[in-house]
């Protein structure tokens, strides 16, 4: 087998890229070759901790060798059509991508917004063995709005890092059931219940993940408010258990709660089943703005 290395593989170590690149393989096998000096890099036996260099050469001596392409890795799942006319882009640099996800569509999987994402990108980004292009952050199926995408190892680490110093700014838009007429602060220690899949708030101080969300009220009607939530933190699920906990679950969140949906101005509707309303509407980080537009399902509801 035969690999060049490309950009995004620049610095990396071998044995990463080997990784990476053999998704189907392995590690114990991957460094067996490296120790059986089975991994040529240049023509010269190759060690785990060498970074490469931009095209690089890589020979793997093994009868197992497959088609390079199988870095992408295979899917066995048999996907829809994808249709690109589908994708909303709301701004895009040449190492980030953020898109507009309609509520019901999930973010990772078959058929899902990433694959729709990845062949967007497909003719647009130079070959690597160790990079795959993908969503950096998380938001639920039955939730819209922004998610933003890598398009270079550059931009990963540059999301993740400001990601993980806390330095993007979060700002949902969500109708709740009952009446909130004042700003508040929802600060509560979180636990996920994996089989459930889950969050409930601690039972006790001390046993959970702190999670702090900043409510205000935008318009009230029919029983519902319409809020505007800012998260200081990201846990999962964190706004829909704290609405819960709160008193206040979010429209159509069965599972959190909240009543049946019999009005239906207020049903956002996805094939079979009524969506939740939760909009990632606004994303902020260092001089970039990005807003994903009000789903048409708000507008007639509260505009």
């Amino acid at each position: 087998m035969e690999l060049i290395t490309g950009e995004n593989d620049k610095d990396r170590r071998l044995d990463r890229i080997l990784r990476k690149a053999l998704p189907d393989y392995p590690l114990p096998l991957i460094h067996k070759l490296l120790r059986q000096k089975k991994v040529l890099v240049d023509g010269k036996p190759g060690k785990p901790d060498d970074r490469l260099s931009v095209g690089v050469k890589i020979i793997i001596q093994k009868e197992f060798a497959q088609s390079s392409n199988q870095r992408f890795g295979k899917n066995t799942k048999k996907e829809k059509e994808v249709n690109l006319s589908s994708l909303d882009i709301l701004w895009e640099s040449p190492d980030l991508l953020a898109l507009n996800k309609p509520a019901g569509l999930a973010v990772h999987g078959t058929n899902s917004l990433d694959s729709i994402a990845q062949l967007y990108l497909a003719n647009k980004l130079s070959a690597s063995l160790s990079f795959k292009p993908g969503p950096l952050h998380r938001l639920d199926k039955p939730s819209s709005g922004i998610v933003v995408f890598s398009k270079s190892l550059e931009g990963a680490r540059l999301f993740t890092s400001l990601m993980r110093e806390r330095k993007i700014r979060k700002t949902y838009l969500a109708l709740v059931e009952g009446k909130i007429d004042k700003e508040e602060i929802w600060q509560d220690e979180l636990t996920r219940d994996k089989e459930k899949k889950k969050t409930f708030i601690a039972k006790k101080s001390g046993t959970g993940k702190n999670a702090i969300t900043k409510i205000t009220p935008l318009s009230f009607k029919d029983g519902y408010t319409l809020i505007k939530a800012e998260i200081e933190t990201g846990r999962t699920h964190q706004i829909r258990a704290q609405a819960a906990a709160h008193g206040h679950p979010l429209v159509g969140d069965i599972k959190y709660g909240a009543k049946k949906i019999r009005n239906k101005e207020y049903e956002i509707r996805n094939e079979d089943k009524v969506d939740i309303f939760l909009h990632a509407w606004r994303l902020e980080f260092l001089d970039v703005k990005i807003e994903a537009p009000m789903p048409e399902g708000y507008k007639k509801a509260y505009v």
